[in-house]
Order: structure tokens, then sequence, then C-alpha cells
């Protein structure tokens, strides 16, 4: 039987991280009243991830395994993961266990008045260089793009399959999932979900590198949120 839910996890060299999260989420969708699915997609890392996910997988039905080669980025990963969810629900989150799953019930609860429903982290547990750097660009982008999404850079989402299909990511277009979404019609709303001490590695965006790339991206976002055409079609005769 089909899945219900599938939760797509993006990952590149966080193998200490993945049996821990595995054990977490599964614990989370055993509790769940319908089916669900974990798709891990190996941006290919360089560490024993994979290994790691396919012994998951040897003992859990519901852990998927995908590889990207050569490496692609967290767009390209999510994706891959969208293409072969299952699921009429799309839940995504880190490989790196600052997410928590246990958010996923209260997040899967909003979807019954929208079609995507982004976590808020509240009590950020990221370096004051990094708070501060999202802060200011959350607060540009909301400028540019009028979008009044507080925190987009929230990996834990869930939303409608149905509207990922309607969309393409282009590279970096993760970090503007929810705007994409917007743009096809679909109703965001945002949940407060925790947000945990990063236990392993570091991140793989640094500071400067994320401004200059998020700014380059949004301008391109403006542009195509201007240049949208809203519309609606009534057949107004039809044979029989």
């Amino acid at each position: 039987m089909a899945p219900r839910l599938s939760v797509v996890i993006p990952f590149r060299d966080e193998a200490p991280s993945l049996a821990v999260l595995h054990a977490e989420l599964a614990a989370v969708l055993d509790a769940l009243p319908f089916g669900a699915e974990m798709i891990f997609v190996d941006d290919e890392s360089r560490d024993d991830g994979a290994a790691i996910v396919a012994r998951l997988a040897a003992g859990d039905p519901r852990v998927r395994l995908l590889a990207l080669t050569p490496h692609a980025g967290q767009s390209a990963a999510l994706e891959a993961g969208f293409r072969a969810a299952r699921g009429e629900l799309v839940a995504t989150m880190d490989a790196d266990l600052q997410n928590d799953p246990a958010d996923l019930p209260a997040l899967l609860a909003g979807l019954a008045e929208a079609d995507c429903v982004c976590g808020v982290r509240v009590a950020r547990r990221d370096a004051l260089g990094t708070r501060l750097a999202s802060r200011a660009a959350n607060a540009i982008r909301r400028r540019v793009l009028g979008d009044g999404i507080e925190d987009i850079g929230c990996s834990l989402r869930v939303m409608r399959r149905s509207g990922l299909e309607r969309i393409k990511l282009f590279r970096g277009g993760h970090r503007f999932l929810p705007v994409l979404l917007a743009l096809e019609g679909a109703r965001v709303a945002e949940r407060p979900v925790r947000h945990r001490p990063r236990r392993h590695g570091r991140s793989k965006y640094g500071v400067l590198m994320r401004l200059r790339v998020v700014w380059a991206d949004l301008l391109g976002v403006a542009w195509l949120a201007r240049r949208v055409a809203r519309y609606e079609v009534k057949e107004l005769s039809r044979r029989a």
C-alpha cells in the first residue's frame, strides 16, 4: 500500500547523524495513523553515509536511498526526492539533527487549512553571526517579495505533492520553496518548531557565501514573481 506521507531528507557527509535521525523519525512515524516512507537522498557524500542508510533500509522497509552523481546541491537532492515520493503529502528536514522530527505532527495538522506549512525556528541554536545573517536575509526578502514568511530558511516543512509537481527547483531554489509554491497558488502557513544545536560537523554554507548567493537568487525570484500571469479559464461551449 502506498504511503500517505513521504519524508525527504537530503544529506552530504552527515554519517554520524543518520542512524540517530532514523530512530527519532521512525518513532514519530510509528505513531501516525497512516503509512509513511523516508527518502534519504545522498548528494555524493565523501563519508560512509550511504552505507549507513543502506543498512537502515535493510531493517526498515520504509527507508529508501537515492544517490546523486555528481554532487549537485541541496535543491537537486530535494527535487530528486520529490520526484520519487509516493505520498500525497511530502515533508522535508535536514539530516544534521537540528530539526526535531517530533514537530512533524503539528505541521501536518496545519495542512487542514494550508497547502504548505513551514516551521519557524524558536530559540535558534546557531552561532550569533549565522542568526544575524539569517535575520537580515529574511527581512530583505520580505521587503523585496512582500511574501510575509517569517523564517524561510527552516528546512522542516510539510507540503502537498500536487503543488510540488508544478514547480522546478533551480540551483539554490530550496531557499525559496514556499515562495515558489505560493506563486502557483498554494496557501502557505507557519508553525513554531524547536531548533537544536548541531551535534556533528559544520554547516555547508558560510555566512558571506550564503548572503552573496541568496541575493542573486532573490533578484531572480522577484523578477519571476512579477512575470507570473494569473487568470481563470471557463469553457463557454462544449460538444456533447
